[in-house]
């Protein structure tokens, strides 16, 4: 037996609703529309979801993406008979092109190699970043533009995609990864053992630091409210680009305005939906 939790929010709210029910637990999540500038999000549960703890982490989701709470309209529970879900999920499951020449793809199926491909392997929905989500692509691109070797500073590093990206870019450069989830951590180096890099990436459970080594490329796929206090580490530690992601495009100028006050106003940003990647 599976619990249904369905979410009925504005369509503005989508992805922080999706955030907030796999925060509390979810498995994972389906979203329908609605009609009317509504849609139904469910997330599947293996056990009775508590009420308490999935408003708490809608409200913080809100919080996060700067919307008001009357963005979600209700919530109702409900029993599910049981499935194979997972099979199901991995049947659909296709592979992501992003940039030139990136291919994130999960363990599992067939993917059609070329000489000037990168095939990236990450098993899905266990932490952040498996290249679906704009700030990731964002962050993918400027990668594989602005890296050119020597070394690299993954803050944040979910399922360690970007580092594992730098290090299939550039075999001899040093990579670090790092991430204040524990889980998080473990689950990126068995992604970087299942691409054959676990050698050349340094994973440690935490954050950057004052003391942290430089980088010539430092990337911050986090959010805006995190990014903020932790900008003049960031920049300090970075000795060529700064690639700052996870910001909403309401959210860019507040980032900007800080770029300023520590006196820097060179920067380029590039956006995918309403999201957008700042390279310092």
């Amino acid at each position: 037996m599976w619990f249904a939790l369905d979410v009925t929010a504005e369509e503005a709210a989508r992805e922080a609703v999706e955030y907030a029910l796999m925060e509390a637990g979810a498995l994972g999540t389906e979203t329908n529309a609605g009609g009317k500038g509504r849609l139904c999000v469910t997330g599947y549960f293996n056990a009775p979801p508590e009420r308490e703890q999935v408003q708490a982490q809608l409200f913080e989701a809100l919080r996060i993406y700067d919307l008001p709470s009357s963005a979600v309209r209700e919530m109702q529970a409900r029993e599910v008979a049981a499935r194979d879900w997972l099979g199901e999920w991995k049947k659909n499951w296709r592979p992501v092109e992003v940039g030139a020449r990136f291919v994130i793809a999960p363990p599992w199926g067939e993917v059609a190699s070329a000489p000037d491909r990168i095939i990236i392997r990450i098993e899905p929905g266990m932490a952040f970043g498996t290249g679906t989500h704009e700030t990731t692509r964002l962050c993918l691109a400027a990668v594989e533009k602005h890296f050119r070797g020597g070394s690299f500073l993954d803050v944040g590093t979910g399922t360690g995609i970007l580092a594992i990206a730098a290090a299939k870019l550039h075999a001899g450069a040093h990579i670090e990864a790092c991430d204040t989830d524990a889980e998080a951590i473990e689950i990126a180096r068995e992604n970087a053992r299942l691409n054959g890099v676990a050698a050349q990436i340094e994973f440690r459970v935490g954050s950057i630091e004052e003391t942290s080594a430089s980088a010539d490329v430092v990337c911050a796929n986090l959010t805006a409210d995190v990014i903020l206090p932790l900008l003049p580490v960031l920049t300090g530690a970075t000795c060529g680009q700064l690639i700052l992601s996870g910001i909403l495009d309401t959210q860019a100028e507040t980032v900007r305005a800080r770029l300023r006050q520590l006196g820097i106003d060179e920067h380029e940003v590039a956006a995918a939906g309403e999201w957008v990647a700042i390279t310092v």
